[in-house]
């Protein structure tokens, strides 16, 4: 630790924190491969870590049929798709803190879950009778571009509530996230009502979230959507710093803040509406990730993007091989992992004194 920290201080002016911010996504990094290597092997049935290691380095013979077809077909579309959600999470929960600069923000206050939520519900609950067409036509992907739409549709009521003559409020935007969150829920239960027995346990399973079902065609639905999120990367990172100073300052330093705003809700809404798609409703990831992460390397963007995305990627696939493992062979809902780890967490954080000045400032 000593050589690292004195590496660090060699490299970097007083106050700078970017050979610390390097470090801890190398760091990331090493613990993201572990806990991939952990979701290849983690399961009821088995393919050991050795045998996965001489699959990797190319010894494909090694494996029977059945833990090839296990590995290939099963594992592997779970565990890209793990990681897939997991950034996607990370990132949208570190993006929604810089925008409204506060670190207890969760991507959920722009309307997106409850959206996607709600419009999943009606292809669960509907999909049988006023909604049979459309399931008939897009067939498995039915739901998941339910839920992308919902999100999207609240995301996008939701800017066109909060902007008058080209300007986007940021009280506006939480207000309203509140209100459209709030009158989602409300349809969503109505849904939840009038639902039968087999959609209530199909209701209940996607409210928790869940990898289970992973294929290669949902880890290409989903992809698109998170290339672009992590493309626009480099655009909102220095906007989203000087955003901190307020709105006027940022615009007196060169930042295009309307525009950076707009990237930034689309680009959360495509992040949550497609996650949200493919694996339902996982809590937690979003908020807890960026704000440990920006306790620990401080809160320039340039670093905490990517680390919020390596970081949720990393945590998402050890609490999906704790849900296979945990009651095996049966399998918890991912959701119920990632709010037994992230709650307390975040109490923690809560109850601390940064917590506490997050909390006056939403």
């Amino acid at each position: 630790m000593s050589a690292v920290t004195t590496l660090i201080g060699r490299h970097s002016p007083p106050g700078d924190r970017s050979g610390l911010g390097i470090v801890v996504i190398l760091l990331l990094l090493t613990l993201l491969a572990a806990a991939v290597l952990l979701s290849l092997v983690s399961g009821p049935t088995g393919v050991g870590l050795k045998d996965l290691l001489a699959y990797i380095a190319g010894d494909i013979g090694n494996l029977d049929a059945q833990d090839r077809i296990i590995l290939e077909a099963v594992r592997l579309p779970r565990t890209a798709l793990g990681l897939l959600v997991g950034a996607g999470l990370g990132i949208s929960g570190a993006m929604m803190q810089g925008l409204f600069r506060n670190p207890l923000a969760d991507p959920g206050i722009v309307g997106v879950t409850s959206g996607a939520a709600f419009a999943a519900v009606c292809a669960i609950v509907l999909g049988g009778t006023v909604l049979a067409p459309l399931q008939s036509l897009f067939g498995h992907q039915f739901l998941p571009l339910m839920a992308f739409a919902g999100g999207l549709a609240n995301t996008l009521l939701l800017y066109a509530i909060a902007t008058r003559n080209g300007q986007t409020s940021t009280t506006a935007l939480i207000l309203s996230g509140i209100a459209i969150g709030a009158m989602s829920a409300a349809a969503t239960g109505l849904l939840i009502f009038i639902a039968d027995d087999r959609a209530l346990r199909d209701i209940t399973f996607w409210s928790l979230g869940s990898l289970g079902g992973a294929t290669y065609a949902k880890v290409l639905a989903i992809l698109p959507f998170i290339l672009l999120v992590l493309a626009s990367l480099p655009f909102v990172a220095r906007g989203l710093d000087a955003l901190v100073l307020g709105d006027a300052a940022a615009f007196h330093m060169g930042v295009p803040v309307q525009r950076l705003k707009r990237l930034s809700i689309l680009a959360v809404a495509a992040a949550c509406g497609a996650t949200v798609a493919v694996a339902g409703s996982i809590s937690f990831v979003g908020i807890v990730v960026p704000h440990l992460l920006r306790l620990a390397i401080g809160p320039s963007h340039r670093f905490l993007l990517p680390a919020s995305a390596i970081g949720g990627a990393g945590l998402l696939l050890i609490a999906d091989s704790i849900a296979r493992t945990i009651a095996a062979p049966a399998e918890l809902p991912i959701g119920i992992i990632t709010a037994i780890l992230g709650a307390p967490v975040f109490l923690i954080l809560l109850l601390g004194r940064n917590g506490r000045a997050a909390m006056e400032g939403l």
